[in-house]
């Protein structure tokens, strides 16, 4: 067909000594930083807890039927024990009976550890707020959350998404403490100041 594809000249290139000495050393180079391996393994290995108290477990239920499948984000099974856990799923409604359990499940956790809200109740106490004493106005006034599931009860879908959110939270996560990686968030965080 003649098709004919044009290659950059070797003058183009800005730095030829590390492309040469990467073809001294062969193919055998693995470049990344600790941060995106240990990140990579993180985010893709989410050991779930379950701590579902309404109808939002149902849907999270189904989100690991065969049809959506959760296995393929690397969460394999529920767990039943907060050791085993890096991420509690708190599905359903939250009373301050449970506001001590909840902290207990949470405090037992490896670090570092993660809180996903799924569905009105867990967000803001959803429509028994109003009418109910007992009821908590969100898990966010007792652990500290990472993301958000609105929806009454939110489909399977939207379990996914917000644990794909989870996933790119873990990746910009950096050893150097609790700073992010990225420097758009630096520099906005100091903008705010």
């Amino acid at each position: 067909m003649g098709v004919k594809i044009k290659s950059m000249k070797n003058e183009d290139f800005k730095d030829n000594e590390t492309l040469e000495s990467l073809k001294e050393l062969g193919n055998n180079v693995f470049l990344t930083t600790i941060d995106n391996v240990l990140n990579w393994g993180r985010s893709n290995s989410i050991w779930p807890l379950t701590f579902a108290t309404s109808c939002c477990g149902i849907e999270m239920m189904a989100a690991g039927a065969p049809r959506y499948d959760f296995a393929r984000f690397g969460i394999e099974v529920y767990r039943a024990s907060p050791r085993q856990a890096d991420v509690i799923v708190v599905a359903g409604t939250i009373v301050h009976k449970m506001v001590p359990i909840l902290k207990r499940l949470y405090d037992q956790m490896a670090d570092p550890k993660y809180v996903i809200a799924m569905g009105a109740c867990a967000v803001s106490g959803g429509p028994f707020y109003y009418n109910n004493y007992s009821v908590v106005r969100g898990v966010d006034h007792v652990l500290p959350v990472d993301v958000y599931i609105p929806g009454c009860p939110p489909r399977p879908e939207a379990l996914l998404y917000g644990i794909m959110q989870l996933q790119r939270k873990i990746k910009t996560k950096s050893l150097a403490g609790n700073k992010n990686k990225n420097k758009k968030d630096k520099k906005s965080g100091a903008d705010e100041k």
